[in-house]
């Protein structure tokens, strides 16, 4: 029985009670929206168990962490497990106890993905023929969890891509999703493309544990017309495969006419379809056309087959769209697909920042997450360029970390802001520790911070003492800013702890265009006598 389908009889599932603690909510509206299908719980009944590839001999019979762990602090409506900050999740990371597997060195912790409830963020990574392998993926693994991915995708097209796959599985506690097709060409053209490879391939996949599968089976044979007028074409990898094979056959989309074989293999193993938007618009001038409408319009069809046949389904959206049209894409995707969760890829709300798309691209997120979209699929600075790398993913991360979070205030999601609220009262406070423990990233945070002055007191190097407000403004006694006992610093000025590996890597590639001498850099006022003299070394320095 699948998530679905027990949601459809009354039954709420282990999991389901799971996804309610880490989203502060009660079981049964967890069970109401998987039963609606506006929210989907991606949990491969192997993966759950941890089994490893193999066949699990507990089933569901499951247990989780007992308690929902918010931001440090956190009350106890406001435990959201997206709002962990990074030395949260790294503790976890690092701690080989939690959710062992009976096989493997994890297994899953449920994720819900529904716009009733908190944004989620998936990060993806794989190795390409050109590079990469299986223990830089399983890093990359890592680094996406530590900073903050609600699930994963591996995009993997070159290597051993089943043994990447399954350590991928095998190392996480979160969501792992798949492109299968890319499995299924390896080794052949993709004309020679037959069903039963396709059928295989997808119950190989489901067997080794994959959560969802991302299957274009909207892109059908009568579309391809509507491409013709686009300046980028189809920009899918999915899509554009599947064209070719419907062109050099005359046929129909083969993923569309096994759409319920397909089904049939999801639901054994309570594999979630992830809809693929094969015509996605891949430019601002492609956006909203009408090959990317008349896709949606079959992904609609196909979310009812889908519930249908018992198998959760959520449904992917565009990658390139002017931010003045991103709302309306939310809703006519409600509206078409019947409120099946959207997963968006940014949208990029600009194509002229190659290099910068992760920014670009997490300024449509947050628009898109105000909307409704329920998870935004992360876009790094390597986005168009290249294959992104462990540091990339950590800034793909982050940017739609703040992109779920801002658009998950905007929203009103009860909970969310009070970690602002609390990141506040120790700011206004002047209280160095408290606002680094409570930053997502604090590790960065510090680090930037003890780059100028490395002692916590009631001012910071950017204002000075004398011209700080927040030192000012606990001075006049008509405000109550810095104030809030609880939030006060146990003394005003002490010595900054440090930082860690991290911290003393980011200093040093921060330094690299300012030479350091003695841990501060070489213009600071402990080497050179007066203002005069720091700006002429800044100058010599600046030189080429």
């Amino acid at each position: 029985m699948t998530q679905l389908e027990a949601a459809r009889k009354g039954v709420i599932t282990g999991e389901m009670r799971r996804v309610a603690q880490r989203e502060c909510a009660r079981p049964e509206f967890i069970r109401d929206e998987v039963a609606r299908g506006r929210l989907v719980i991606p949990a491969n009944k192997r993966h759950l168990a941890g089994s490893g590839g193999a066949a699990s001999a507990n089933g569901r019979d499951r247990t989780y962490p007992d308690a929902a762990v918010g931001h440090p602090g956190a009350a106890a409506d406001a435990r959201l497990w997206v709002n962990q900050t990074v030395a949260q999740r790294w503790e976890v990371i690092r701690d080989p106890s939690v959710l062992r597997g009976e096989r493997a060195p994890r297994r899953l912790d449920p994720t819900g993905i529904g716009r009733m409830i908190t944004t989620k963020i998936n990060a993806n990574i794989g190795a390409s023929p050109v590079t990469s392998g299986t223990a830089e993926e399983v890093e990359k693994l890592e680094w996406a969890q530590k900073y903050g991915a609600d699930t994963l995708m591996d995009l993997s097209t070159g290597g051993d891509l089943a043994a990447c796959r399954q350590a991928i599985i095998d190392h996480a506690t979160i969501p792992i999703g798949t492109v299968p097709i890319y499995s299924m060409i390896v080794g052949r053209a993709i004309e020679d493309l037959s069903y039963d490879v396709i059928l295989k391939e997808i119950e190989r996949q489901a067997e080794q544990g994959v959560d969802y599968f991302t299957i274009h089976a909207g892109v059908l044979y009568e579309h391809l017309p509507l491409v013709g007028p686009r300046v980028t074409g189809i920009v899918s990898r999915g899509g554009s495969l599947l064209a070719k094979w419907m062109i050099q056959h005359g046929r129909q989309n083969p993923m569309y006419e096994l759409f319920d074989e397909i089904s049939a293999i999801m639901r054994e193993y309570d594999v979630t379809y992830s809809l693929g938007d094969g015509l996605r618009p891949g430019c601002l001038a492609d956006a909203s056309d009408a090959a990317q409408l008349a896709e949606l319009r079959t992904l609609g069809e196909l979310v009812q087959r889908a519930r249908e046949a018992g198998v959760q389904a959520m449904v992917e959206g565009p990658g390139h769209v002017p931010l003045d049209q991103i709302a309306w894409n939310m809703r006519i995707e409600q509206e078409i697909c019947d409120d099946a969760p959207f997963y968006v890829l940014g949208p990029l709300v600009t194509d002229a920042f190659p290099g910068y798309d992760h920014i670009t691209s997490a300024i449509g997120a947050t628009e898109a997450a105000r909307a409704g979209a329920a998870m935004l699929c992360y876009v790094t600075p390597k986005e168009h360029v290249g294959l992104p790398k462990a540091e990339d993913v950590r800034a793909g991360c982050i940017a739609y970390k703040i992109a779920a979070h801002a658009g998950d205030v905007a929203r009103g999601v009860q909970g969310a802001r009070a970690w602002d609220d609390d990141l506040s009262r120790a700011r206004a406070a002047l209280n160095w520790p408290r606002q680094f423990e409570l930053a997502f990233d604090g590790e960065t945070a510090r680090a930037l911070h003890d780059e100028d002055l490395e002692v916590d007191t009631d001012f910071c190097a950017m204002c000075g003492h004398d011209w700080c407000s927040m030192r000012i403004s606990k001075e006049i006694q008509a405000f109550a800013s810095g104030k809030d006992a609880s939030f006060q610093p146990e003394r005003r000025a002490q010595r900054s702890p440090g930082v860690g590996e991290e911290g003393r890597e980011l200093l040093r590639q921060r330094g690299a265009a300012l030479p350091v001498v003695d841990g501060k850099h070489a213009c600071h006022s402990d080497h050179v006598p007066d203002a005069e003299r720091a700006r002429a070394v800044q100058a010599a320095l600046a030189k080429p």
